[in-house]
């Protein structure tokens, strides 16, 4: 099976070396830019924390077409680049080819289907943690489940199948569900919740139980959240919001989450398909959601500066 990972951020290093570690796949990194990717080529990917430091060797390119062609492709990059590396793989996606998306909100299938065949598109949610520490440097700060599901009867079972065998092959704990929907919508009210309150008050996760300021706001944006996702029909993965975004708090006490990052690093924030997502479902149920809205408008503010 040869695997394509587009994007050579945390997440994208993190998959790209794990399944290249374990040695049963045909694995490339697909980079936008020509000189990070040849480093990459060069120097392979450095993954240090869970499992110890260790440099994987990686085939990593910024040409599609040395690539030729793809079995399954891993979109990794932040949602406002979804479109830009969709428009980047259409050369090596064949009939056959799976995509998977395991980006965070939600916005990004509807984006992927706009330009690939929607009945080959798999979503997944993954609670690994992983930080830039350089080009192809990464720290994997922490694991946990990975679970995947298909967005198109088109795409068969054992697919899917296989993708999960290959992803347990490479140490990941990896799970297949009929109801992806219910599962991104977990972790999109986790991600509301958790990341623009760490990005405003630059608190690592675990920091936002200690203060009752923090908590309270955790509590409200969980809570209007869960509200838009029971109007949409979905059935959260937990039955407690609240307590599902203290636990994760608690596990990842120590995680500066991506947006926190993005902001301590002056980049764009992914909070249009999260917060911002959440706003927009709002309004199409005419449901008002005034706290993911304020938090939605102070992290574009905190982007402008």
């Amino acid at each position: 099976m040869r695997i394509v990972i587009v994007g050579p951020g945390a997440m994208g290093c993190l998959f790209a070396g794990l399944l290249a570690e374990s040695g049963q796949t045909d694995v490339w990194l697909l980079d936008k830019t020509k000189a990070r990717a040849d480093k990459i080529n060069e120097n392979g990917i450095i993954i240090e924390g869970i499992g110890g430091k260790r440099n994987i060797r990686i085939k990593a390119t910024s040409l599609p077409d040395e690539i030729k062609y793809a079995d399954l492709i891993l979109i990794c990059v932040k949602s406002y680049n979804t479109s830009e590396a969709v428009q980047s793989i259409i050369s090596i996606v064949k009939d056959n080819s799976i995509i998977l998306t395991l980006q965070n909100g939600l916005t990004n299938i509807d984006v992927i289907s706009k330009t690939l065949y929607k009945g080959r598109i798999i979503a997944g949610v993954t609670s690994h943690g992983a930080t830039m520490l350089g080009v192809g440097h990464i720290r994997h700060a922490g694991s946990g489940d990975t679970v995947i599901g298909k967005i198109s009867p088109d795409i068969l079972d054992q697919e899917v199948n296989q993708i999960a065998d290959v992803f347990r092959s490479a140490g990941l704990v990896v799970s297949v569900t009929n109801d992806i929907y219910n599962f991104i919508w977990g972790k999109l009210i986790i991600n509301a919740s958790i990341n623009p309150i760490t990005a405003i008050t630059k608190l690592k996760n675990g920091e936002l139980l200690n203060y009752k300021e923090t908590r309270e706001l955790l509590k409200l944006v969980a809570e209007e959240s869960a509200k838009i996702a029971i109007a949409l029909g979905i059935i959260l993965p937990y039955n407690d919001p609240i307590l599902a975004v203290e636990s994760v708090c608690k596990i990842t006490s120590e995680n500066r989450s991506s947006m926190l990052q993005d902001i301590l690093n002056d980049k764009q924030t992914e909070i249009d398909s999260i917060n911002g997502a959440i706003v927009e479902k709002g309004k199409e149920l005419n449901i008002d959601t005034p706290i993911n809205k304020v938090l939605t408008y102070l992290i574009k503010i905190m982007e402008l500066l």
